[in-house]
């Protein structure tokens, strides 16, 4: 299909109908429309911090496209968007397949690839959106879909879809996904990802923060990458201050995560303070959205849950390494702040860590990138946002 020549929609009413001739927002330059879209198909497989940056780019098509049905293929994590308000309005579970959908220690099925992808081009989908990455797995897997048109990312080895811009690395994951929709004509309605949750999973989430009333402060001491993560004896230092001020403290983690949640703890008791409350491991992944916007505060690395915090309506003091900070960090800075560390080559073997991947495959060693960070910085944050009014 060729691509549609470039125009701007300045002239459209807004939606709130303030009339033609209204500038609307835009990130990038916003093409044409299509006609008669009623499926819409969105790939965004990885971990929920993936799925939440991607929010805001399904909501403009969405808006844009009210008479659309939304899709998300996503991991498994993406069930946690299930029966809430908006877009996307069903999940579909993506197969393991390599470099769309991968879990440690399982293998992909081509038979069940294909089964799926069978399955997904009965939906008979008007337009599909890769809102994944560079396109080199996702963009072949994607067009399979048999969408009337396709639009997405790509690097420079990777197929060409239907509407595409090129996929280069240091931009803000939320910025990038809003620019591919503009590319059918979806301008943004938000620019961060929000997630509306119920009054009972705050129920049930200051259930599991132990009910009681005052201050408290959620930690998440984990991240995907060994590298974002600070020192779990550092979040254990803040967590035995803010204890000994009155505030409630809870670690949270998957059981994964155990070990380092363990770490904080002892760390709070050793510099003298009551232990906090490890739910790490005892968290079923469904009540996370609630623990989180029961809590006041969420201090955290670089993770799914630092996202989903800031995404659900908690302040997030955090520890980012600068270049994810260009990639992932919050853009506001009245109810979220973030300590960086300016590390940029590894402390052991002293190897260029600014390079992506593919250009300059990383060393092999899991050293933390940020822990220059000191723990007066992070525990200044943590103070000055339960300062702020309650929201």
């Amino acid at each position: 299909m060729p691509h549609d020549p470039y125009r701007t929609v300045d002239e459209s009413p807004l939606a709130d109908g303030s009339g033609v001739g209204a500038r609307r927002p835009v990130v990038g330059v916003p093409r044409e429309q299509l006609e008669g879209v009623r499926k819409i198909a969105v790939l965004r497989g990885g971990g929920i911090g993936d799925l939440l940056f991607a929010l805001p780019a399904i909501t403009a098509l969405s808006a844009a496209y009210p008479e659309a049905e939304v899709t998300l293929l996503g991991a498994p994590s993406a069930r946690l968007l299930e029966g809430r308000a908006g877009a996307p309005h069903r999940v579909v579970e993506l197969p393991i397949a390599e470099g769309v959908h991968e879990r440690e220690g399982v293998a992909a099925d081509p038979a069940a690839v294909e089964r799926f992808l069978a399955d997904q081009r009965e939906e008979g989908y008007d337009l599909a959106a890769q809102l994944h990455g560079g396109g080199r797995f996702s963009n072949p897997f994607l067009v399979e879909l048999g969408a009337r048109c396709t639009i997405g990312t790509r690097t420079d080895d990777a197929l060409e879809l239907d509407r595409s811009l090129p996929y280069v690395y240091f931009q803000h994951e939320v910025m990038r996904w809003l620019e591919v929709v503009a590319l059918v004509g979806a301008p943004p309605v938000d620019l961060e990802p929000r997630l509306a949750v119920t009054p009972a999973e705050v129920d049930r989430g200051r259930e599991r923060l132990g009910g009681a009333s005052g201050p408290t402060v959620v930690v998440h001491p984990g991240a995907t990458d060994p590298r974002r993560r600070w020192p779990a004896e550092r979040f254990g230092a803040v967590a035995a201050e803010l204890t000994r001020s009155g505030v409630r403290v809870a670690v949270i983690g998957d059981a994964s995560e155990r070990s380092l949640a363990d770490a904080v703890v002892a760390a709070a008791v050793a510099a003298g303070a009551a232990a906090p409350i490890n739910l790490a491991g005892e968290l079923p992944f469904g009540d996370l959205p609630g623990v989180l916007a029961a809590a006041d505060l969420c201090v955290a690395n670089d993770s799914g849950p630092r996202h989903l915090a800031q995404a659900v309506g908690t302040t997030t003091a955090s520890v980012f390494w600068c270049g994810n900070m260009l990639n992932a960090g919050p853009l506001g800075r009245g109810e979220h702040r973030a300590q960086l560390s300016w590390t940029t080559n590894c402390p052991v073997c002293g190897r260029d860590s600014t390079q992506v991947g593919w250009t300059a495959p990383r060393c092999e060693h899991d050293v933390s990138f940020v822990a220059d960070v000191s723990t007066e910085a992070v525990l200044a944050d943590a103070r000055a946002l339960l300062d702020l009014p309650a929201r």
